[in-house]
């Protein structure tokens, strides 16, 4: 009975390891499943009250998260602060994004705006494990949590000074938004949250594999595991800026760079189990980025002009979506890919995401025909047509009776109101024969 006792000592270690890998796995995706849980309710709730209420709670949230990580000593506090995080961010996040479209709502400011906000959503994402670990190796555990929370009350306060809060009259003259549900029904909605969970795919289910693979396989160091996603922010913002210079150019294409971008994502994730040293590996991580970069700058003004045209102008529930299809990655990224390399293999578990991301770029032809929609007669354009009834209405309606004034000189006031009444039913016309056609 000798060999048994080390025999069953190390089958005891490994279940041990295991058991720690789940539980590390579970605290990490905690976040993104409060997020996905919350999202569907936070996107109404932006939707009825606007964007800067649900943008401070968020905020709040996040310091009460980030300074709780700061002094918790064990997994139940360490649980109960991520998923905080995860709440905070299904307000802050979404919030965020849908002011941004609201805000600009033309193109190509709206790409541009987009863009910049993707770009330092990249850079908090990809410099984080340097930045942390920097601070934890010099300062300790508390110092990065800390500086966090600072920056999270620093922003809410900025949002309190800066934005002004949305007066009650015009909160509830707001035109309602299109419920969740009805825009998870629509097949281009659909497509495009697709394409986002699809994408984000290879990023989620590297950052919890990647480190233990480049230890077994090329022997890394700790710093080159660290830094191994730091480089991929240069191209992430590369591929922000050239979809943001191309969508102004050519703003019928944003399909062709979503599609363009799920090629890029597929081909880099396969590259990444052929690399075998940290140079080498760094070039397909920055290609998955750059690919994820071209996806995200152009479908998400696609999502706010769907809403446009095919819904109502209000964007909430919209971005909640998105917020969404980005958590489902998250969410299933730390519980599932360590299992995935553990029973098929870490080249299966790349060559896997990357073939999805490849064969899901041609259905984002899908989408090739949404730039020539127009404006439906929605809920809001009827609002704005009919007598004031309320603030909003009533500051839109003296709005377009200044222009009016403005342009109409006093002998021709009549006469082009009885041209702008015959362009008016032109226009309707055209609008009912779009709608017919793409709806």
């Amino acid at each position: 009975g000798g060999p048994a006792g080390p025999l069953s000592q190390a089958h005891l270690a490994a279940s041990r390891i295991s058991n720690a890998d789940v539980q590390i796995g579970v605290l990490f995706a905690s976040k993104a499943i409060l997020q996905l849980l919350v999202n569907p309710l936070s996107g109404t709730f932006i939707d009825r009250v606007g964007y800067d209420v649900p943008l401070l709670i968020g905020l709040a949230v996040m310091f009460l998260s980030t300074a709780t990580f700061a002094f918790a000593e064990n997994y139940a506090t360490l649980f109960a602060a991520r998923s905080l995080q995860g709440l905070g961010s299904a307000f802050a996040d979404t919030a965020g994004i849908a002011m941004i479209a609201d805000r600009y709502a033309e193109e190509p400011a709206r790409s541009r705006a987009l863009g910049t906000a993707l770009a330092f959503i990249s850079f908090g994402s990809l410099a984080a494990p340097p930045f942390g670990g920097v601070l934890y190796q010099f300062a300790g555990k508390r110092v990065p949590f800390l500086v966090l929370a600072c920056v999270c009350l620093l922003d809410g306060l900025l949002l309190l000074a800066l934005v002004p809060p949305c007066a009650g009259g015009a909160r509830a003259n707001m035109p309602v938004g299109t419920p969740i549900h009805r825009l998870m029904a629509d097949p281009y909605i659909a497509v495009v949250a697709g394409a986002l969970t699809t994408c984000n795919i290879p990023l989620a289910f590297l950052e919890p594999t990647i480190a233990n693979w480049m230890k077994e396989s090329m022997g890394a160091t700790e710093w080159e595991m660290g830094l191994t996603w730091l480089p991929a922010f240069f191209p992430h913002v590369l591929g922000v800026y050239v979809t943001v210079r191309l969508a102004a150019k050519y703003p019928h294409l944003q399909w062709f760079y979503g599609a363009l971008g799920m090629a890029v994502i597929g081909a880099s994730s396969c590259v990444v189990p052929a690399c075998r040293n940290f140079g080498q590996v760094v070039v397909p991580l920055c290609g998955i980025c750059f690919g994820i970069a071209l996806v995200d700058t152009a479908l998400l003004p696609t999502l706010a002009f769907l809403v446009d045209v095919r819904h109502v102008s209000v964007y909430g529930s919209i971005y909640a979506i998105a917020d969404i299809s980005y958590s489902v990655a998250y969410a299933l990224g730390p519980i599932v890919a360590g299992q995935i390399v553990h029973t098929m293999g870490f080249v299966q578990l790349n060559l896997g995401m990357g073939l999805a991301n490849v064969l899901y770029a041609p259905v984002l032809l899908f989408l090739k025909n949404v730039c020539q929609m127009k404006p439906s007669h929605s809920e809001r354009n009827i609002l704005l047509e009919e007598a004031p009834k309320g603030l909003y209405d009533t500051i839109k309606m003296e709005e377009r009776k200044g222009k009016g004034k403005s342009l109409h000189p006093v002998g021709e006031t009549e006469e082009n109101n009885v041209d702008s009444y015959h362009r008016d039913l032109a226009g309707a016309s055209e609008e009912d024969c779009s709608d017919y056609e793409y709806s």
